[in-house]
């Protein structure tokens, strides 16, 4: 799975040392999209759940608007390993 190879990317002492960086949280907000994710296509009716899923899905997004202003080669980095979104082909 795409998240496995990127977990063995960032060691346990980044982790600790960088919990507040743009990409940890980044990182970390997309393990818990696919969670609830693989959560709601069980549990179609769980309103809340959806509605935390759209929440987190704000909060990643500005996060990644964000990095995409200040560091644009961390951002495409990111974007490639998470396998988040698809890439333009114009």
């Amino acid at each position: 799975m795409v998240q496995n190879s990127f977990i063995s990317l960032i060691s346990q002492e980044e982790k600790e040392e960088n919990r507040g960086s743009v990409e940890f949280q980044v990182f970390s907000w997309t393990n818990k999209i696919r969670r609830l994710t693989s959560h709601l296509e069980l549990h179609r009716k769980d309103y809340s759940s959806q509605r935390g899923l759209r929440k987190i899905l704000g909060k990643r997004q500005r996060l990644l608007s964000y990095l995409s202003k200040k560091k644009r080669v961390l951002y495409k980095y990111l974007i490639n390993q998470l396998g988040i979104r698809e890439s333009k082909t114009r």
